[in-house]
Formats: structure tokens, sequence, C-alpha cells
């Protein structure tokens, strides 16, 4: 990537410890002006959705107005709900077809203000996928969530491990160069875990997995490779190994 960019972009995550339960939000937000600058935040009982919001509110709020951004989120929730929704709520007075408040209307009434007269490109990352500044910003928010919280960086781009690209098709993930992956024999899963809510279930089959998340807003999916592999996983998404997760009776 050049070393001035044309637009800064920013990787937001949420996070929480039960649903409702404490959360964290994290954001790494890579300027045009060659700087890094990593926040982030907790609230003792929140939602993992309220805390997409607010990582995406705390972006924009610490980035000029005219500025160029891309906000990179794995959130089909705030994505679909800012570019879509948002205005049919507001026209309705925030309220939903039904005649019901918007659910969690005081962060969206947040966000619709702050995109009013920017220039905004929306991307869907895949989470838990291998994106650095995806991963790096779930990282943050669940640290914030969950202690000990990580220390936080502000400083030169050339001086941050992380990089701030893409891969091709960043709803599909990174994965390793061609060259590299062919030399490797493709591991075999151990079990596939899906949480959508604060429900976790194990599966045997990414086709059971794919079934139980598809369509569903702020879920979450990953391939384990082995007991210890997770109980990793679970406790990055802040639930504790030994908590009861359901087998899929399909």
């Amino acid at each position: 990537m050049d070393k001035e960019w044309e637009k800064t972009r920013v990787f937001a995550d949420g996070a929480s410890s039960g649903n409702p339960g404490p959360g964290g939000w994290g954001v790494v937000i890579f300027g045009i002006n060659g700087t890094v600058v990593e926040k982030g935040g907790f609230h003792p009982l929140t939602t993992n959705n309220r805390m997409e919001l607010q990582a995406t509110i705390e972006a924009l709020r610490a980035i000029p107005r005219d500025q160029e951004v891309e906000i990179c989120t794995d959130s089909a929730y705030v994505i679909n709900g800012i570019t879509g929704w948002c205005f049919g709520w507001r026209r309705n007075g925030w309220k939903t077809k039904e005649g019901t408040e918007v659910l969690n209307r005081e962060f969206w009434e947040q966000l619709f203000a702050l995109v009013q007269g920017r220039k905004i490109k929306w991307t869907k990352v895949r989470g838990h996928a291998g994106i650095p500044g995806n991963e790096r910003a779930d990282a943050i928010a669940v640290s914030f969530s969950k202690g000990p919280r990580t220390t936080l960086y502000s400083g030169s781009r050339f001086g941050y491990d992380i990089i701030p690209e893409l891969p091709a098709n960043p709803d599909e993930g990174s994965s390793a160069p061609r060259s590299s992956k062919s030399q490797q024999p493709k591991q075999p899963a151990f079990s596939y875990l899906s949480m959508v809510g604060s429900s976790v279930m194990r599966h045997k089959t990414w086709t059971q997995c794919e079934r139980r998340v598809k369509g569903q807003s702020g879920a979450k999916f990953k391939k384990a490779l082995s007991a210890e592999n997770e109980s990793e996983i679970l406790r990055g998404w802040g639930i504790s190994a030994s908590a009861a997760v359901s087998d899929d009776p399909s």
C-alpha cells in the first residue's frame, strides 16, 4: 500500500461476555497521515450489537469529517442498519413497521448523525477469518469486555506490526499464499462452533454450522482444530471454556 493513502481505513468490533453482560468495543484507525490509533472502551452491562455500534460511533468521532473513510466491520447489523434500515426508521419517528421503538435507538441516532455529509465506504469483513485489522479490533474489544485490558497503540504505521490490507474478497477472509498452502495438507476439523446471541453450539460439519448462522445478525462461527483450539475460540468470544456448549442434534 502506498505511503500516503487516499482514505482512512478503520477496523471496528464489539464484544460482550454474555448477551447482555459486560461489554467492550475496539477500533483500529489507519490514518492518511501514516499514523495508527487504537481505541477501546468498556460498558458494565450491554449487548454485542450495542458494542458493535459503539465501536463505529467512536471511530467516526475520532476522524475529521472532511476525510474519506472506509469502515471495515464484521457486523451485518451495523452495515444493513446504517445503509438501509435507518432511513425508514427515521421517517417513521424511529419506529419499526410494527410501530414499536427501534432497538438501540440512541445508538442509531448517534451514528446516523455522524455519517451525514461524509464520504464513507462500508466494507463487510468476515469475523475470525485471519484479517489482521479485524482480529486486532476484536482482541481489543474482548480485552475491555473481560480483562485484562490490552495496551492501546498510538503512533507511526511503520512501528506497528499489523497490516491494514484486506483480502480480495473481505467477506471470505484471508488465506495463506497459494505456494505455501499447496505444500501443507488441509487440517481436518475437530468441530465447528457457532454463536447466535449468547447461545453456543458445536457442529460436526460445516453444513450444519452454516445452516445455523446464515442470516443471523451478529452470529459468529469458526472451525476448531482441536479441543484446546476450541477452548481458545470460546474464550475469544467471551465464553468460559467450561460453559455448557450444546451439540447440534441434526
